[in-house]
């Protein structure tokens, strides 16, 4: 599969996630996520940019669901709860949010 963006074609695995992480871009997150049908807020771009800083700049991590309401509070200022980034993104925060901040797909059970 693959996407076009401002002219660019980027492939996509069948699940929908890109196939080489450096081709993200801030374009390439609003096509994803108009894909998965979410209106990108400042919140979603601060989970965003959270899970590619862990990615890029802590060995490749994705982080548990638990470790990102955590950093996520320290952000905002008061500790969101499961249900508060479920609203963002409704198919699971480290999943979907993986997805559209351009990284490999996640494959353990739960999320916590």
């Amino acid at each position: 599969m693959a996407i076009e963006v401002k002219g660019r074609t980027i492939e996509t695995t069948e699940s929908g996630y890109l196939v080489d992480h450096t081709a993200w871009d801030e374009d390439v997150a609003l096509a994803l996520a108009a894909i998965e049908g979410i209106e990108l807020s400042d919140k979603h771009w601060d989970i965003i940019h959270y899970l590619r800083d862990e990615y890029n700049n802590n060995s490749q991590n994705q982080p548990m669901e638990r470790a990102l309401l955590k950093d996520m509070g320290k952000r905002w200022g008061n500790k969101p709860t499961s249900k508060d980034v479920y609203l963002l993104f409704p198919l699971a925060p480290t999943k979907q949010g993986t997805k559209i901040a351009g990284l490999p797909e996640v494959h353990r059970k739960g999320g916590y």
